[in-house]
């Protein structure tokens, strides 16, 4: 027994020795825990929400009130020309309006009813039917302190209408996700492999001591993998058209641009990669498992960014797919111009610039 005391003590002067293993053992369920705690949930949080109110009643006020109390909505009062209501979903921000009509109070005391108009953006559909289901229940609410003591029961029903989603295709949220998720991931996982090969190998020594630029042998390791990412990509939006009935409303040239560009970021992040791991398994592993889990929760297809606190929204601006899914989203399901595009084009090519020089830089002509 002595003899077995003496060995775990040994092996636990090694594990406190060892940063690695004290990292993975405590920093990953403390990470773990933030993550599934504050980002994962259905729940919709901060969702803007802008209320027309054309009656501007003393009902139409209460119900604007209590819809403003709702501390799961960012409630704007304004006005919105009927004209230019597209062009406020268009923008991205505003999640539903609600419209109360000017007649609102006289239909309700004259004729025992009267209706409110909810619009809501259903390229999430899931945060769609959450934020009619919120303002089904503020309304059901307000009828039940309305009829408490009425000799005659009074109804407000809510006419809702889903843009760009009408048959609430549940498809068309995942399918730019998953797109971003796999580019973002095969690209990167595979170019990190490719060079981390060729130094596992012993083959990196001959093609840094040959007449060839070693920069071009990065461009090389490349090129290959930039072709079959773009040949995927058209092979996914053919199955999500076909198969899945996703719309396609945009221009297909700006989204293929668009998606060059995002490949290229991958890339470049692949390269990045290549330059820490030393094998073809820290590579795989760094890439595949250190960027699977902050695509799926960054990139706010399936968990809403708004719902998470403003640390994990920060730190969502670092995920390149974040960024294309937007630009996904925005070309494809609302059939929007570059011009709507813009500055995340300008991050992305940001995020490709730094990690190219970073991946140029690291990269050691002589090995050691």
């Amino acid at each position: 027994m002595k003899e077995l005391l003496v060995f775990i003590k040994k092996e636990f002067k090694h594990v406190f020795r060892d940063r690695r293993t004290l990292l993975i053992m405590f920093g990953l369920p403390f990470i773990q825990i933030l993550l599934f705690g504050y980002a994962l949930t259905s729940e919709v949080k901060n969702a803007n929400i802008v209320v027309m109110d054309l009656a501007n009643d003393e009902t139409s006020q209460d119900l604007t009130e209590r819809i403003s109390a709702t501390p799961n909505f960012i409630v704007e009062r304004r006005i919105i020309p009927q004209s230019k209501l597209d062009a406020e979903f268009k923008k991205g921000t505003t999640k539903a309006v609600v419209i109360i009509p000017q007649n609102f109070e006289t239909d309700l005391y004259n004729t025992r009813k009267a209706t409110i108009q909810v619009i809501a953006d259903a390229t999430e559909p899931n945060v769609a039917k959450t934020i009619h289901q919120y303002i089904q229940n503020i309304v059901s609410i307000k009828m039940q302190d309305m009829n408490q003591f009425a000799s005659q029961r009074q109804i407000i029903e809510p006419e809702v209408r889903m843009l760009f989603n009408e048959e609430m295709n549940g498809s068309i949220s995942y399918v730019p996700g998953v797109l971003a998720m796999v580019l973002m991931i095969i690209s990167t996982a595979l170019t990190s492999v490719a060079v981390v090969r060729e130094k596992e190998l012993g083959t990196m020594e001959i093609l840094l001591v040959s007449p060839f630029n070693p920069l071009m042998v990065l461009v090389a390791k490349t090129i290959p993998y930039l072709v079959l990412s773009l040949v995927n990509f058209v092979f996914i939006i053919f199955l999500s058209i076909t198969l899945l009935d996703v719309p396609f409303l945009g221009n297909s040239v700006l989204l293929f641009m668009e998606t060059l560009l995002f490949i290229l970021t991958s890339l470049a992040f692949g390269l990045v990669i290549s330059n820490i791991a030393q094998t073809q398994q820290q590579a795989l592993l760094i890439s595949m498992m250190g960027l699977l889990l902050p695509t799926v929760i960054f990139t706010g297809f399936i968990f809403p960014i708004e719902n998470m606190p403003w640390p994990l929204q920060w730190i969502s601006n670092l995920v390149p797919a974040k960024w294309y899914y937007f630009i996904v989203k925005k070309i494809m399901l609302k059939g929007l111009g570059f011009s709507y595009v813009w500055q995340e084009t300008l991050i992305l090519l940001g995020m490709t610039v730094t990690l190219l020089i970073l991946a140029v830089k690291n990269f050691k002509i002589r090995l050691s």
